[in-house]
C-alpha cells in the first residue's frame, strides 16, 4: 500500500538506553550480594549519587570527589561549603550526603547511648572520629557519664578556628555540676588531621582536672580526633 511505504520511511529508529543504566543496576545487584565490600569506594559514593542524579553517568563524579576530599568518609563529613566547590554536584545530591553522615552519626550515638561507656571503648572513638574527625575547624565536645560511666548527655561546648578552642575550666565543671554527672570525657579535633596533643592541650585538660577533682568530677581521659587517627592523653599518660 502507498501509505505503508511513507509510514515506514518516517518511523525513527528507537533510542538506545543510556551505557549508565546498565551499569547502575549491575552496582545495586553486586551491593545487594556483597554489601559495601563488593564495592570500592568510588562504587559506593554512585550509589549514593544515583538518587539525586538520575540522568547523568556519575562516575567520574565520585572518582573526582574521592580525590578532592581522599576517601569516602571524607566526602560523606565535608562541610557542605567545601561539597559546593565540585562543578556538577547540585544541591539535591550535597543533601544527601549530609543526610548520610547525619545517619551514620546517630546510628554510632545509638551504640554508645546504650552500653556502658567504659567497655565499649572501640563504640566511644568512631563516634567522635565521626562527628569531629573530618571538621574543617576545631570543635570542643564533652561526653558526660553518671555514676556507672554511662552516657548522661554528649554536648559540643566551643567552636573554634582551624587550630584553636577556646575551653575554661570552670565552665566544664559547671555544666557537669548541673547534669549531675560524676565523670567526663574530653573530645576536640585537629583539623590538620594530625591528632598528636598540643602543649595547650596537654595544659588545658590538666586546669580541668585540677578543678574537677575537688568537686568529685572524674576527668577519664581528652581524646583528640582527626582524619588520620586520635590520640588519647590518658594512654599517653599525660593526665
Amino acid at each position: 500500500m502507498p501509505g505503508s511505504d511513507k509510514s515506514a520511511k518516517s518511523a525513527k529508529p528507537a533510542q538506545a538506553a543510556p551505557h549508565y543504566l546498565g551499569h547502575r543496576e549491575r552496582l545495586r545487584e553486586r551491593f545487594l550480594q556483597g554489601g559495601s565490600d563488593a564495592l570500592q569506594d568510588y562504587e559506593m559514593l554512585e550509589l549514593i549519587l544515583f538518587r539525586a542524579i538520575p540522568r547523568r553517568d556519575v562516575k567520574p563524579l565520585a572518582k573526582e570527589l574521592l580525590k578532592k576530599f581522599g576517601s569516602l568518609a571524607e566526602v560523606i563529613a565535608a562541610p557542605a561549603e567545601r561539597l559546593k566547590e565540585v562543578g556538577g554536584l547540585g544541591d539535591s545530591a550535597i543533601t544527601d550526603l549530609k543526610i548520610l553522615h547525619a545517619a551514620a552519626k546517630e546510628l554510632l550515638r545509638g551504640a554508645v547511648q546504650k552500653r556502658q561507656v567504659l567497655s565499649s571503648w572501640s563504640s566511644v572513638l568512631d563516634y567522635c572520629r565521626a562527628a569531629m574527625g573530618f571538621e574543617s575547624k576545631e570543635h570542643f565536645r564533652i561526653l558526660f557519664l553518671d555514676k556507672g560511666n554511662h552516657l548522661i548527655a554528649d554536648e559540643q561546648h566551643q567552636t573554634g578556628t582551624v587550630d584553636h578552642t577556646p575551653v575554661y575550666p570552670r565552665e566544664v565543671v559547671k555544666r557537669a555540676l548541673e547534669l549531675s554527672a560524676t565523670a567526663v570525657i574530653l573530645v576536640h579535633n585537629h583539623p590538620s588531621g594530625d591528632p598528636t596533643p598540643s602543649r595547650a592541650d596537654i595544659d588545658m585538660t590538666r586546669a580541668i582536672v585540677e578543678v574537677a577533682r575537688p568537686l568529685g568530677i572524674a576527668v577519664h581521659d581528652h581524646l583528640i580526633v582527626g582524619k588520620d587517627g586520635h590520640a588519647s592523653l590518658k594512654a599517653m599518660k599525660l593526665i
